[in-house]
């Protein structure tokens, strides 16, 4: 027998080869390798994962107003990805660590993101937002899947010091072409290091479709590293929760890495620079409106009599009051002095930087008036 020549587009109904625990109808259904997963998790817990992602769909928004209104520099929507960012997050253990890249607004939301944390880098005032430390989450990662060798190298130093914590790293589908994801990904499998990729496939890096960069599923790759992986439905949040804790499971146990593809959707431009009309098929993303995965929890939870309009507005004013604190905090921001840049670039004093900071001290005196 020939092999399978047929490639598998990533489209909508490939949709359907994702394990799922909601259905987009928010019919739960019965998946006997998630079920156990999630078994503890109530209507309480789904009405706080429902109120994670309203509140991200808002912080969203507001950092695509404040980019139009010349606030920010630049902004990367997550519209349409809340469950995959929500879902996973919720699951991580307060010890891991996270790398992320530039997209995880939810995922630093859930880590315990302040306000200015989401625009701080966007506007150009820190190269990181927050305290890496504290919130245990490194910063967010422009270069395209470096953050995957960073993950790596520090669930390296966990085997090394038997922690129990786990590194996690998250990408787009369009990093899996970059060689660093897969490199990083030898490194794991190599040293058995306790660190889980999350894949967010949004099925566009910038304007180019997964379907022409992955002729199979991304999931599908991982195995090859011997690295055992999951594909699931990353608009179903339930599902992402279960698929997580499934990673983790098996990363904290010894067993070495694990893999996880969310199949989501990116709803708007892949940054604020970026107009998706130019390239994308208006009728792609109307099939994927009928997905969405706020909509699909809160019609589970509607048929179980859970969630009411009450609860929904509750979440909905939840949501405008963090976007006004994150608003205030971007409009009442002062720039540091110009020589600040180079203050916390090593722990101990450095002479390489003294320099520089010299340097650039003389540069900026040549501005001043005479």
């Amino acid at each position: 027998m020939s092999p399978q020549t047929t490639p598998i587009a990533d489209t909508a109904q490939d949709l359907e080869l994702a394990e799922r625990l909601l259905a987009p109808d928010g019919t739960r259904l019965s998946n006997p390798g998630l079920d156990p997963f999630v078994a503890d998790v109530d209507a309480a817990q789904l009405r706080s994962l429902h109120r994670d992602m309203v509140i991200l769909r808002r912080i969203d928004a507001e950092g695509v107003a404040l980019q139009r209104q010349g606030q920010l520099g630049l902004w990367a929507p997550c519209n349409g990805q809340e469950a995959s960012q929500i879902g996973t997050a919720r699951a991580i253990d307060p010890i891991d660590f996270v790398f992320p890249s530039y997209r995880e607004t939810g995922v630093i939301y859930a880590r315990g993101a302040q306000p200015g944390d989401f625009v701080r880098v966007w506007r150009g005032e820190e190269g990181a937002p927050y305290d890496p430390m504290q919130m245990r989450v490194a910063p967010l990662q422009i270069i395209i899947g470096a953050q995957s060798l960073h993950a790596v190298g520090y669930a390296m130093g966990i085997k090394h010091e038997k922690a129990p914590q786990v590194a996690v790293t998250y990408f787009g589908d369009g990093a899996t072409s970059q060689g660093d994801v897969n490199e990083a990904m030898v490194f794991a499998a190599s040293y058995r290091a306790p660190v889980v990729f999350v894949c967010q496939n949004n099925h566009w890096a910038i304007s180019e479709p997964v379907a022409l960069q992955s002729q199979y599923p991304i999931s599908g790759r991982a195995p090859g590293f011997g690295i055992p992986s999951m594909r699931v439905d990353g608009n179903d949040v339930l599902a992402c929760m279960a698929a997580m804790r499934w990673a983790l499971a098996h990363a904290r146990s010894g067993k070495g890495p694990a893999f996880i593809e969310a199949v989501t959707y990116r709803m708007g431009p892949h940054t604020t620079s970026d107009d998706p009309t130019r390239y994308r098929d208006p009728a792609e993303l109307e099939s994927w409106k009928g997905r969405d995965p706020i909509a699909r929890v809160e019609a589970f939870l509607r048929g179980l009599g859970e969630i009411d309009d009450e609860q929904i507005a509750a979440a909905l004013a939840d949501a405008d009051k963090l976007a006004r604190e994150m608003r205030a905090e971007c409009l009442g921001m002062v720039t540091r002095e110009p020589l600040a840049v180079f203050d916390n670039v090593y722990a101990e004093p450095h002479c390489g930087i003294d320099r520089q900071r010299d340097e650039y001290a003389a540069y900026l005196s040549t501005f001043e008036e005479a």
